[in-house]
């Protein structure tokens, strides 16, 4: 799997350490990262679909 390097503000990396951890419905940063990208693309495909943006093959 590649890696990849982003800057965060801190004060986001404070709210998504919340949420990672044994209390937290992550294990680690990295899962919680790649739910939210899952996540955003998700929404941008329907967003997109709504709008007639999708080729063949996307829906």
């Amino acid at each position: 799997m590649p890696k990849i390097s982003v800057e965060i503000p801190g004060e986001l990396l404070a709210d998504l350490d919340e949420h990672v951890g044994e209390d937290g419905k992550y294990v680690n940063r990295s899962d919680a990262i790649r739910a939210s990208i899952r996540k955003n693309l998700d929404i941008l495909d329907e967003i997109d679909a709504r709008h007639g943006r999708l080729t063949d093959g996307e829906e």
